[in-house]
């Protein structure tokens, strides 16, 4: 095998090394079967025993009680900026949405797209450029909506919810496509999260979603099948052919979690790979200009910043990769410097990166 780099891409983004070399054993030969896991039926018992144990890893690792559904979807969040407003807005309720990045904006459009003006916005911070998020006491919730949905880590602008914002008892819905499983939370306040794999659970393509059965129970019965939680739901995320690969390595890559010591254990590593890469930038705050305006808001899954002139942005981006770094390039609305720093990203790679980071304000600062 060549040398692996320090992937630091926001999605999709690198994942745990142990993951993709169980999946590169099995590769030729599943569970015995003389087949890859791609060649398998979805309804033959050895690609049976991936995906019951693909939701069991979810469930055990975020806790997840009785009465709630654990969904294996297509299509990527996106979809689900769609789905959630067709299937929860209907009989003359709305629903609220806090805008505080791209793509709580983008969840926001598409809702609008599909219901209108039921779809409303409950509070943002586009004004200023979302460089932080909102204020508790900023959200206008609307009274009776069917949910209000957030999106727990901005991997654009580098935020991120560490306590979720009350709602006034309407569901919560979140798109955590960016942090989920960063860390233990508790389940039971929402009624709908839904994740994206690409960052911190697998291949792109595959949706997480986990919903409650008193909010499932809410969704519209006129939708087609595919577009109808309540079908997915009945059918165990077998509906039609899922995605089996991709399901395959997130079964690859929970069971690594778990391996790891589980969330909490997570938690801990992110929790010191963001101490040492903000370390760096206020300790060189006239050098590492960082993007986001409140310090508690700070995602230590994105962290963004930039440098004292574009040259410098490029020059960074540059030596980086040089030195074995990739995808420190910033998102193209914002520019300068983005570190993702998802589950897979190590704490000595992160290291790594401040060092070099360290020398690269004595030559250039």
């Amino acid at each position: 095998m060549g040398k692996r780099v320090l992937n630091f891409f926001a999605g999709p983004a690198g994942l745990p090394l142990p993951a993709l070399e169980r999946a590169r054993d099995e590769i030729l030969d599943f569970s015995g079967s003389g087949m890859s896991v791609m060649e398998i039926s979805h309804r033959a018992k050895e690609y049976e025993a991936v995906h019951e144990e693909a939701i069991a890893l979810v469930r055990e690792l975020l806790a997840v009680p009785e009465g709630f559904k654990v969904l294996l979807l297509q299509g990527g969040a996106s979809l689900q900026f769609a789905m959630v407003p067709l299937n929860f807005v209907h009989g003359g309720k709305t629903a609220d949405y806090v805008v505080s990045g791209k793509w709580s904006q983008g969840a926001y459009k598409e809702a609008n797209l599909a219901v209108g003006a039921a779809a409303k916005v409950a509070a943002s911070t586009e004004s200023e450029g979302f460089r932080r998020l909102p204020r508790v006491d900023e959200i206008r919730h609307t009274e009776g909506a069917a949910y209000a949905h957030v999106t727990s880590n901005n991997t654009v602008f580098g935020t991120q919810w560490r306590t979720f914002p009350g709602t006034a008892g309407v569901p919560l819905v979140a798109d955590m496509s960016s942090d989920i499983m960063w860390r233990p939370i508790d389940v039971r306040p929402f009624g709908m999260i839904y994740a994206g794999a690409q960052k911190n659970l697998g291949p792109s393509g595959l949706v997480v979603a986990i919903v409650r059965e008193d909010f499932l129970a809410t969704a519209r019965d006129d939708l087609p099948s595919m577009l109808r939680y309540k079908v997915h739901a009945s059918k165990n995320s077998l509906h039609n052919t899922p995605p089996t690969f991709s399901i395959y390595i997130l079964r690859n890559v929970l069971a690594h979690y778990k391996a790891m010591g589980g969330l909490a254990a997570m938690q801990v590593q992110n929790e010191e790979k963001g101490r040492l890469l903000y370390g760096c930038i206020d300790a060189h705050a006239g050098f590492y200009r960082g993007y986001v305006t409140e310090k508690a808001d700070r995602s230590v899954m994105n962290a963004t910043f930039h440098l004292p002139t574009p040259e410098l942005d490029a020059a960074f981006v540059a030596e980086t990769r040089k030195n074995g770094m990739v995808g420190l390039k910033g998102y193209r609305d914002v520019g300068g410097i983005r570190v993702s720093m998802y589950n897979a990203v190590r704490v000595e790679d992160v290291r790594t990166l401040v060092s070099f980071m360290e020398e690269f304000v004595r030559k250039h600062g």
